[in-house]
């Protein structure tokens, strides 16, 4: 158990800054009596803001910086401590460029961005660098322009701040973030996450369960995974979810595309439809059924 350090890091919450019944507020700290223990008691946040992706959504929950005043217990994912303090909520850019800089900084730590050959966790600040890893839990940052990062691993991390970036992964429960503008993100693994920030972002996840979300203008965002999510808070993005049971949601402006099947999985229609903020609602999920836009949570 650590003490007497603070900590710095990363926690999600429901809409409203709520988590289990309790609303926080920024700026604000708390203090838990009692001992404290990973996922029972305590307040509960994450070092690496894109391990909070394994407890929360990445499209519907709000994020913020906070600090461990207290005393502290940690795994390889989550840390538990007796006393927060909600320093500051952060949007999806900042959260994006944060997990970009937290990754660095651990590549950094371990000499990696010297000696990046070695094993599978690689960094790379040049431009035109390629990054590419075969194993399960690797984790690959770029900074540098014209980047292409790859990982067929399970759970990998990749992250990238330079424009013009590629990253692509092939494993379950991955997570790609780019901040930079006309990136390219593209996951083939269930359960994945893709975020990005930067303006002319292309999205495509071909796996069940993913979420993908951009903020940037012009993004485009295609799913053919069933069950999967697609947000855009960029203006003139197009969203297209033609998986089962896709729903998509944007804002005024943008276009969603989506797809509806009959019993036996075959495409029996397939629309798009502009978001002008009264028909069709800004902010709000979507599905095609029977042939019509309809308003889901």
């Amino acid at each position: 158990m650590k003490s007497n350090k603070i900590v710095k890091g990363y926690k999600a919450f429901n809409k409203g800054l709520e988590c289990r019944g309790f609303k926080y507020e920024v700026g604000k700290d708390y203090k838990h009596k009692g001992d404290i223990e990973l996922c029972k008691q305590g307040f509960h946040f994450c070092e690496n803001p894109l391990d909070i992706l394994d407890f929360y959504d990445l499209i519907d929950s709000e994020f913020t910086e906070v600090e461990a005043l207290g005393k502290t217990k940690s795994d390889d994912k989550k840390t538990v401590t007796d006393h927060i303090k909600i320093k500051a909520k952060i949007d999806l850019p900042i959260f994006i460029k944060a997990s970009f800089n937290f990754l660095w900084e651990k590549c950094d730590e371990k000499g990696l961005l010297k000696n990046a050959k070695k094993i599978l966790k690689k960094a790379s600040s040049g431009y035109y660098s390629k990054l590419a890893s075969s194993g399960d839990d690797s984790q690959l940052a770029s900074s540098g322009y014209n980047s292409k990062l790859a990982s067929s691993g399970n759970y990998s991390k990749l992250a990238s701040s330079g424009d013009d970036s590629q990253l692509a992964s092939s494993g379950y429960d991955s997570k790609l973030a780019s901040s930079g503008y006309y990136s390219k993100l593209a996951s083939s693994g269930d359960d994945s996450q893709l975020a990005s920030s930067g303006n002319y972002s292309k999205l495509a996840s071909s796996g069940y369960n993913s979420k993908l979300a951009s903020s940037g203008n012009y993004s485009q965002l295609a799913s053919s995974g069933d069950d999967s999510q697609l947000a855009s808070s960029g203006y003139d993005s197009i969203i297209a979810g033609i998986g089962i049971n896709n729903k998509a949601k944007g804002v005024k402006g943008n276009w969603i595309v989506l797809a509806e099947y009959d019993n036996n999985y075959k495409p029996k229609n397939v629309k798009s439809i502009k978001i002008d903020g009264k028909k069709i609602k800004e902010n709000v999920y979507y599905q095609l059924k029977n042939g019509e836009f309809n308003e889901v949570k």
